[in-house]
């Protein structure tokens, strides 16, 4: 698989993630709609590791390992969405004894955070080199 076959699909993947997030918040499944916002990140994540750096991407779910690997250059502001959306992809799968990820997921949040995926998914799409 080429390079731009390897990025397109990352890409089509994340977007794909991205609608089910979305369904999943209009079905009120909230912890689940913020894990997959978080499958999306990863995803971009990685095609633009593959568009920068041409190798496979690191094996990882830390969205800020990745986007140090693929060089990207972040303000405080996204960087501490990133590690915030890195949690959703624990707090979603291993909840605490207590559930308070998914009592923290209400409505309000989810759609709050869901608003910031969105505008940090269109800065990462900004940072591909490649237009494919």
């Amino acid at each position: 698989m080429v390079k731009n076959d390897k990025i397109k699909y990352w890409l089509k993947t994340a977007e794909q993630d991205w609608k089910v997030a979305n369904h999943l918040f209009e079905k009120e499944d909230y912890s689940y709609a913020l894990f997959f916002g978080h499958l999306t990140i990863e995803k971009i994540l990685k095609a633009v590791f593959i568009d920068k750096k041409d190798k496979t991407p690191p094996f990882s779910h830390n969205l800020v390992y990745l986007s140090e690997k693929a060089g990207l250059k972040l303000n405080d502001k996204k960087l501490e969405l990133l590690e915030e959306v890195s949690d959703f992809n624990l707090e979603a799968r291993y909840p605490d004894d207590k559930f308070s990820f998914y009592k923290k997921s209400t409505m309000k949040f989810t759609e709050n955070k869901l608003k910031q995926i969105k505008r940090l998914k269109k800065w990462l799409l900004q940072n591909l080199q490649l237009s494919i």
